[in-house]
């Protein structure tokens, strides 16, 4: 297979498979060494951005995907017939927030910081596919905990956790005032003051 051949199959399996690829993957289909392949995506990404398709290769670190680029998003929407996303209620960002800067988490310790219960918030992440079950956790009762999954990732646009704004905002801490000298008051009023 030529390198123009690989490009194609590596288009075709991204196209048809939909989801994001392991690059070791693609690399065993293609009978290609991981570092080869790696190459030929960056090359197509760089012919899809230099011609401004309509398509976009997106990179989750180790994972690739075929997308719409987001420009052509609205565009794409008004030809497919699918219901509007209703959007996620604050309940469910502050369920995604917990369990995205603390992953793996059990329901307890997601109601334990919401102070609510969030078994109905959870089934519903659970359904959309933004969360997944992560196994069990090593704490009595054995709890199933959870995590984020790469839709998760695309809906907010990120490439990975890491790229997460910060949870607190690193704080400068302001200078101190030096004290101010006390004025010196003279011995016979220091008397008075202090009998």
């Amino acid at each position: 297979m030529n390198e123009k051949q690989r490009l194609g199959a590596l288009e075709a399996m991204l196209f048809a498979h939909g989801e994001p690829v392991e690059l070791d993957r693609l690399a065993d289909a293609l009978h290609a060494e991981p570092i080869q392949t790696q190459m030929l995506l960056e090359k197509l990404q760089k012919q899809y951005d230099e011609r401004s398709s309509g398509m976009v290769l997106l990179n989750f670190e180790d994972r690739w995907q075929m997308a719409t680029r987001p420009y052509y998003g609205e565009i794409v929407k008004r030809i497919l017939d699918t219901r509007r996303n209703a959007p996620l209620s604050p309940a469910a960002l502050e369920v995604l927030a917990v369990i995205a800067y603390n992953q793996p988490v059990s329901r307890s310790f997601i109601e334990q910081v919401r102070g609510v219960d969030s078994s109905s918030t959870v089934a519903k992440l659970l359904d959309k596919g933004l969360i997944e079950e992560a196994g069990r956790l090593d704490l009595p009762g054995k709890p199933v905990s959870f995590r984020v999954t790469d839709t998760f990732l695309r809906v907010f646009g990120l490439g990975s956790l890491a790229d997460l704004p910060p949870l607190h905002e690193e704080q400068t801490p302001e200078p101190e005032e030096p004290d101010e000298p006390q004025p010196e008051l003279p011995a016979a009023e220091q008397l008075e003051m202090n009998p």
